[in-house]
């Protein structure tokens, strides 16, 4: 069973999707098995971090902004902006797909944890996911 889930981020940062790939797995009834979320995208990317304190996000954006710099004279793509090529430099650093184990019709996600779509641009952009449900038999 496969979904498309788009969504619309504000420019960089970090956006929660829990609840977005939770409802598909809700939606399909699926009570065991594995939930795999795909970004269709070379620009942003997902990832699985702490829920809890907004400061941990806030340091990985800054940490990611000093590894990775905008304007670097060592780019060449760069004719759709300063934060182009840093952008899929980060999505290769960091997963465009997650899994996740179902359990009792939940995610089992740890009670810190949340999914995470991280904009790499600083414009906003239309983003697309599958999310791929697959039960156990």
């Amino acid at each position: 069973m496969n979904s498309i889930v788009s969504l619309e981020t504000g420019g960089q940062g970090l956006y929660d999707i829990t609840h977005k790939v939770g409802e598909v797995v809700s939606e399909h009834r699926m009570r065991e098995g594995l939930v795999t979320v795909f970004l269709r995208h070379t620009s942003a990317s997902l990832l699985i971090q702490e829920n809890a304190d907004p400061s941990v996000q806030a340091d990985l954006s800054t940490f990611f902004a000093e590894l990775v710099p905008e304007s670097d004279s060592l780019y060449t793509h760069t004719a759709e902006g300063a934060d182009d090529m840093p952008a899929h430099i980060k999505a290769a650093l960091t997963l465009t797909s997650l899994s996740i184990p179902v359990m009792d019709g939940q995610m089992a996600l740890g009670i810190w944890q949340a999914i995470y779509l991280w904009e790499h641009r600083h414009a906003p952009h239309q983003r697309e996911l599958v999310i791929s449900l697959s039960a156990v038999l």
